[in-house]
Protein backbone atom coordinates (compact mmCIF):
# COMPACT_ATOMS: atom_id res chain seq x y z
CA UNK A 1 0.00 0.00 0.00
CA UNK A 2 2.83 2.41 0.81
CA UNK A 3 3.98 2.41 -2.82
CA UNK A 4 0.57 3.25 -4.27
CA UNK A 5 0.37 6.58 -6.08
CA UNK A 6 -2.70 8.82 -6.20
CA UNK A 7 -3.74 11.93 -8.09
CA UNK A 8 -5.29 14.55 -5.83
CA UNK A 9 -7.37 17.50 -7.02
CA UNK A 10 -8.59 20.28 -4.70
CA UNK A 11 -11.22 22.45 -6.41
CA UNK A 12 -11.89 25.81 -4.77
CA UNK A 13 -13.94 28.80 -5.80
CA UNK A 14 -10.95 30.61 -7.30
CA UNK A 15 -8.33 27.97 -8.03
CA UNK A 16 -7.73 24.26 -8.40
CA UNK A 17 -4.70 22.60 -6.82
CA UNK A 18 -3.38 19.32 -8.21
CA UNK A 19 -0.87 16.95 -6.72
CA UNK A 20 0.69 13.52 -6.87
CA UNK A 21 0.85 11.86 -3.46
CA UNK A 22 1.50 8.39 -2.15
CA UNK A 23 -0.46 6.50 0.47
CA UNK A 24 1.86 7.74 3.21
CA UNK A 25 0.98 11.34 2.45
CA UNK A 26 4.23 12.23 0.68
CA UNK A 27 3.71 14.89 -1.99
CA UNK A 28 5.83 14.47 -5.13
CA UNK A 29 4.52 17.16 -7.49
CA UNK A 30 1.89 19.90 -7.42
CA UNK A 31 0.53 22.83 -9.38
CA UNK A 32 -2.38 25.28 -9.32
CA UNK A 33 -4.59 26.94 -11.93
CA UNK A 34 -7.35 29.55 -11.88
CA UNK A 35 -10.97 28.42 -12.25
CA UNK A 36 -12.61 31.88 -12.19
CA UNK A 37 -10.50 33.57 -14.87
CA UNK A 38 -13.63 34.56 -16.82
CA UNK A 39 -16.07 34.79 -13.88
CA UNK A 40 -17.11 31.13 -14.35
CA UNK A 41 -18.36 31.57 -17.92
CA UNK A 42 -16.21 28.54 -18.59
CA UNK A 43 -17.65 25.90 -16.24
CA UNK A 44 -15.28 24.96 -13.43
CA UNK A 45 -15.41 21.26 -14.27
CA UNK A 46 -14.42 21.97 -17.88
CA UNK A 47 -11.39 23.91 -16.64
CA UNK A 48 -10.46 21.21 -14.12
CA UNK A 49 -10.57 18.49 -16.76
CA UNK A 50 -8.35 20.49 -19.08
CA UNK A 51 -5.69 21.53 -16.56
CA UNK A 52 -5.59 18.14 -14.79
CA UNK A 53 -5.01 16.35 -18.10
CA UNK A 54 -2.15 18.75 -18.86
CA UNK A 55 -0.72 18.23 -15.37
CA UNK A 56 -0.61 14.46 -15.80
CA UNK A 57 0.98 14.79 -19.25
CA UNK A 58 3.66 17.00 -17.68
CA UNK A 59 4.46 14.24 -15.16
CA UNK A 60 4.67 11.09 -17.33
CA UNK A 61 6.70 9.26 -14.68
CA UNK A 62 3.49 8.89 -12.63
CA UNK A 63 0.91 8.50 -15.38
CA UNK A 64 0.88 4.70 -15.52
CA UNK A 65 1.31 4.27 -11.74
CA UNK A 66 -1.86 6.06 -10.62
CA UNK A 67 -4.14 3.92 -8.45
CA UNK A 68 -7.09 6.36 -8.31
CA UNK A 69 -8.09 10.02 -8.10
CA UNK A 70 -9.24 11.81 -4.96
CA UNK A 71 -11.12 15.07 -5.42
CA UNK A 72 -11.96 17.79 -2.91
CA UNK A 73 -14.57 20.26 -4.19
CA UNK A 74 -16.29 23.42 -3.04
CA UNK A 75 -20.04 23.28 -2.46
CA UNK A 76 -22.41 20.61 -1.23
CA UNK A 77 -21.06 17.41 -2.71
CA UNK A 78 -23.08 14.22 -2.84
CA UNK A 79 -20.19 11.91 -2.02
CA UNK A 80 -22.10 8.84 -3.22
CA UNK A 81 -22.50 10.13 -6.78
CA UNK A 82 -19.80 12.80 -6.93
CA UNK A 83 -22.32 15.42 -8.04
CA UNK A 84 -22.47 19.05 -6.87
CA UNK A 85 -25.88 19.07 -5.18
CA UNK A 86 -25.76 22.63 -3.85
CA UNK A 87 -23.70 25.83 -3.97
CA UNK A 88 -23.54 29.17 -2.21
CA UNK A 89 -25.22 30.64 -5.29
CA UNK A 90 -22.31 32.84 -6.41
CA UNK A 91 -20.60 30.31 -8.69
CA UNK A 92 -22.14 29.97 -12.13
CA UNK A 93 -22.16 26.68 -14.01
CA UNK A 94 -21.22 24.60 -10.96
CA UNK A 95 -24.53 23.28 -9.63
CA UNK A 96 -25.20 19.67 -10.79
CA UNK A 97 -21.67 19.21 -12.13
CA UNK A 98 -21.04 15.46 -12.43
CA UNK A 99 -17.46 15.43 -11.17
CA UNK A 100 -17.01 11.71 -10.52
CA UNK A 101 -18.62 10.56 -13.76
CA UNK A 102 -16.74 12.95 -16.04
CA UNK A 103 -13.36 12.50 -14.38
CA UNK A 104 -13.66 8.71 -14.47
CA UNK A 105 -14.52 8.93 -18.15
CA UNK A 106 -11.52 11.17 -18.81
CA UNK A 107 -8.88 9.24 -16.86
CA UNK A 108 -10.31 5.69 -16.77
CA UNK A 109 -9.52 5.49 -13.05
CA UNK A 110 -11.68 5.21 -9.91
CA UNK A 111 -12.63 8.64 -8.54
CA UNK A 112 -13.82 9.62 -5.05
CA UNK A 113 -15.24 13.10 -4.43
CA UNK A 114 -16.02 14.93 -1.18
CA UNK A 115 -16.62 18.47 0.05
CA UNK A 116 -13.48 20.59 0.43
CA UNK A 117 -14.00 21.41 4.12
CA UNK A 118 -14.57 17.74 4.92
CA UNK A 119 -11.43 16.86 3.00
CA UNK A 120 -9.44 19.45 4.97
CA UNK A 121 -10.64 17.73 8.15
CA UNK A 122 -9.61 14.33 6.80
CA UNK A 123 -6.21 15.70 5.81
CA UNK A 124 -5.54 16.97 9.33
CA UNK A 125 -6.71 13.64 10.74
CA UNK A 126 -4.50 11.64 8.38
CA UNK A 127 -1.16 13.48 8.46
CA UNK A 128 -1.82 16.78 10.25
CA UNK A 129 -2.49 18.23 13.68
CA UNK A 130 -5.16 15.64 14.53
CA UNK A 131 -3.21 12.58 13.46
CA UNK A 132 -4.43 9.56 15.40
CA UNK A 133 -7.20 11.47 17.23
CA UNK A 134 -10.52 9.66 16.79
CA UNK A 135 -12.98 12.47 17.64
CA UNK A 136 -12.18 15.83 16.08
CA UNK A 137 -13.92 18.97 14.91
CA UNK A 138 -11.99 20.85 12.23
CA UNK A 139 -13.32 24.34 11.53
CA UNK A 140 -12.10 26.72 8.84
CA UNK A 141 -12.59 30.40 9.62
CA UNK A 142 -12.28 32.48 6.45
CA UNK A 143 -14.55 34.13 3.90
CA UNK A 144 -17.22 31.83 5.33
CA UNK A 145 -17.18 29.03 7.86
CA UNK A 146 -16.47 25.47 6.82
CA UNK A 147 -15.31 22.32 8.47
CA UNK A 148 -15.66 18.65 9.06
CA UNK A 149 -16.53 16.38 11.96
CA UNK A 150 -14.66 13.14 12.59
CA UNK A 151 -16.24 10.79 15.09
CA UNK A 152 -14.85 7.39 15.95
CA UNK A 153 -12.18 7.89 13.32
CA UNK A 154 -14.69 8.36 10.52
CA UNK A 155 -15.94 11.46 8.77
CA UNK A 156 -19.55 12.31 9.60
CA UNK A 157 -21.09 12.41 6.13
CA UNK A 158 -24.85 12.11 6.63
CA UNK A 159 -27.50 10.61 4.36
CA UNK A 160 -26.25 12.32 1.19
CA UNK A 161 -22.65 12.92 2.12
CA UNK A 162 -23.24 16.62 2.80
CA UNK A 163 -23.18 16.70 6.62
CA UNK A 164 -20.99 19.18 8.50
CA UNK A 165 -22.24 22.44 6.94
CA UNK A 166 -20.99 24.37 9.96
CA UNK A 167 -21.50 27.84 8.60
CA UNK A 168 -25.24 27.47 8.39
CA UNK A 169 -26.66 26.58 11.75
CA UNK A 170 -28.29 29.55 13.44
CA UNK A 171 -26.84 31.22 16.53
CA UNK A 172 -29.39 34.09 16.37
CA UNK A 173 -32.98 33.28 15.42
CA UNK A 174 -33.69 36.97 14.72
CA UNK A 175 -30.27 37.65 13.23
CA UNK A 176 -29.02 38.83 9.87
CA UNK A 177 -30.35 37.22 6.72
CA UNK A 178 -27.90 34.79 5.15
CA UNK A 179 -27.32 33.97 1.50
CA UNK A 180 -28.60 30.46 2.22
CA UNK A 181 -32.04 31.88 3.08
CA UNK A 182 -31.80 31.34 6.83
CA UNK A 183 -31.29 33.99 9.51
CA UNK A 184 -28.54 34.32 12.08
CA UNK A 185 -26.23 31.77 10.49
CA UNK A 186 -22.96 31.12 12.25
CA UNK A 187 -20.82 32.39 9.38
CA UNK A 188 -22.68 35.71 9.35
CA UNK A 189 -21.12 36.39 12.75
CA UNK A 190 -18.03 34.19 13.10
CA UNK A 191 -16.28 34.32 9.71
CA UNK A 192 -13.36 36.62 8.94
CA UNK A 193 -15.74 38.40 6.55
CA UNK A 194 -18.03 39.09 9.53
CA UNK A 195 -15.10 40.46 11.55
CA UNK A 196 -14.09 42.81 8.73
CA UNK A 197 -17.69 43.98 8.32
CA UNK A 198 -17.97 44.59 12.08
CA UNK A 199 -14.78 46.67 12.16
CA UNK A 200 -15.74 48.70 9.08
CA UNK A 201 -19.13 49.51 10.62
CA UNK A 202 -17.50 50.73 13.83
CA UNK A 203 -15.07 52.91 11.89
CA UNK A 204 -17.95 54.47 9.93
CA UNK A 205 -19.73 55.28 13.20
CA UNK A 206 -16.57 56.83 14.62
CA UNK A 207 -16.28 54.19 17.31
CA UNK A 208 -12.90 53.15 15.93
CA UNK A 209 -10.20 55.21 14.23
CA UNK A 210 -9.27 54.08 10.74
CA UNK A 211 -6.02 52.11 10.83
CA UNK A 212 -5.80 50.76 7.25
CA UNK A 213 -6.95 51.73 3.76
CA UNK A 214 -8.08 48.16 3.21
CA UNK A 215 -9.37 46.43 6.32
CA UNK A 216 -8.74 42.67 6.30
CA UNK A 217 -8.14 39.92 8.79
CA UNK A 218 -4.41 40.51 8.33
CA UNK A 219 -4.53 44.27 8.97
CA UNK A 220 -6.89 43.85 11.92
CA UNK A 221 -4.55 41.49 13.73
CA UNK A 222 -1.50 43.59 12.82
CA UNK A 223 -3.17 46.60 14.49
CA UNK A 224 -4.33 44.46 17.41
CA UNK A 225 -0.73 43.47 18.03
CA UNK A 226 0.09 47.14 18.57
CA UNK A 227 -2.20 47.24 21.62
CA UNK A 228 -5.24 49.06 20.20
CA UNK A 229 -7.66 48.72 23.16
CA UNK A 230 -10.83 49.73 21.30
CA UNK A 231 -10.05 47.32 18.50
CA UNK A 232 -9.39 44.66 21.11
CA UNK A 233 -12.93 45.08 22.47
CA UNK A 234 -14.41 44.66 18.99
CA UNK A 235 -12.34 41.57 18.24
CA UNK A 236 -13.29 40.09 21.62
CA UNK A 237 -16.96 40.40 20.62
CA UNK A 238 -16.22 38.56 17.38
CA UNK A 239 -14.30 35.82 19.22
CA UNK A 240 -17.38 35.42 21.44
CA UNK A 241 -19.38 34.62 18.31
CA UNK A 242 -16.79 32.07 17.18
CA UNK A 243 -16.98 30.50 20.63
CA UNK A 244 -20.80 30.44 20.53
CA UNK A 245 -20.87 27.95 17.70
CA UNK A 246 -18.01 25.82 18.95
CA UNK A 247 -19.50 25.50 22.44
CA UNK A 248 -22.66 24.08 20.86
CA UNK A 249 -20.67 21.73 18.63
CA UNK A 250 -18.62 20.48 21.59
CA UNK A 251 -21.78 19.66 23.53
CA UNK A 252 -23.24 17.80 20.54
CA UNK A 253 -20.19 15.85 19.34
CA UNK A 254 -17.92 15.62 22.43
CA UNK A 255 -14.61 15.90 20.53
CA UNK A 256 -11.23 15.43 22.17
CA UNK A 257 -9.74 18.02 19.82
CA UNK A 258 -10.79 21.14 17.89
CA UNK A 259 -8.57 22.17 14.98
CA UNK A 260 -8.81 25.79 13.81
CA UNK A 261 -7.95 26.36 10.16
CA UNK A 262 -7.97 29.40 7.87
CA UNK A 263 -5.77 32.49 7.73
CA UNK A 264 -6.65 33.71 11.24
CA UNK A 265 -5.53 30.38 12.71
CA UNK A 266 -1.98 31.73 12.45
CA UNK A 267 -2.86 34.17 15.24
CA UNK A 268 -2.25 31.90 18.22
CA UNK A 269 -1.84 34.50 20.98
CA UNK A 270 -4.44 36.93 19.64
CA UNK A 271 -7.07 34.44 18.50
CA UNK A 272 -6.53 30.74 19.28
CA UNK A 273 -5.56 31.25 22.94
CA UNK A 274 -8.44 33.60 23.91
CA UNK A 275 -10.89 31.46 21.92
CA UNK A 276 -9.73 28.39 23.83
CA UNK A 277 -10.29 30.14 27.16
CA UNK A 278 -13.81 31.22 26.16
CA UNK A 279 -14.78 27.74 25.00
CA UNK A 280 -13.44 25.99 28.09
CA UNK A 281 -15.07 28.52 30.40
CA UNK A 282 -18.47 27.85 28.87
CA UNK A 283 -18.64 24.11 28.28
CA UNK A 284 -19.74 21.66 30.95
CA UNK A 285 -16.89 20.17 33.03
CA UNK A 286 -17.07 16.64 31.63
CA UNK A 287 -16.68 18.00 28.06
CA UNK A 288 -13.68 20.05 29.11
CA UNK A 289 -11.59 17.08 30.23
CA UNK A 290 -8.64 16.52 27.89
CA UNK A 291 -10.12 18.81 25.21
CA UNK A 292 -7.36 20.31 23.07
CA UNK A 293 -7.75 23.31 20.76
CA UNK A 294 -5.00 23.58 18.14
CA UNK A 295 -3.97 25.35 14.97
CA UNK A 296 -4.20 23.41 11.72
CA UNK A 297 -0.89 22.02 10.49
CA UNK A 298 -1.30 21.40 6.75
CA UNK A 299 -2.40 24.87 5.59
CA UNK A 300 -2.98 24.86 1.81
CA UNK A 301 -2.29 21.13 1.42
CA UNK A 302 -5.04 19.96 3.79
CA UNK A 303 -7.73 19.63 1.12
CA UNK A 304 -5.41 17.81 -1.27
CA UNK A 305 -4.27 15.36 1.42
CA UNK A 306 -7.82 14.79 2.60
CA UNK A 307 -9.06 14.14 -0.93
CA UNK A 308 -6.50 11.38 -1.33
CA UNK A 309 -7.16 9.92 2.11
CA UNK A 310 -10.89 9.88 1.36
CA UNK A 311 -10.10 8.12 -1.92
CA UNK A 312 -7.99 5.48 -0.13
CA UNK A 313 -10.75 4.86 2.43
CA UNK A 314 -13.39 4.67 -0.31
CA UNK A 315 -11.42 2.05 -2.24
CA UNK A 316 -10.95 -0.02 0.92
CA UNK A 317 -14.70 0.09 1.64
CA UNK A 318 -15.51 -0.98 -1.91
Amino acid sequence: MCDEIYFGIDIGGTAVKMGIMNSRGELFASDTASVNFDQYETPILQTVKKVSAVFIEEHPEYKDKLKAIGISATGQIDSRTGVVSGTAGHIKNWQDSRIKEEMEELFRLPVAVANDANCAALGEYWIGAARGVEDVIVITVGTGIGGGIITGGKLLSGARGIAGEMGHFSIKSDGEECTCGNRGCYERYASTTALVRMINERMKKGELKAFADNVSGKTIFEELGKGNAKLQAAVEEWIDYVADGLVSLVHIFNPSMIIISGGVSMQKELFIDPLSVKIKDRIMPAYRENLEIRQAALKNNAGLAGAIYNCICTLIEE
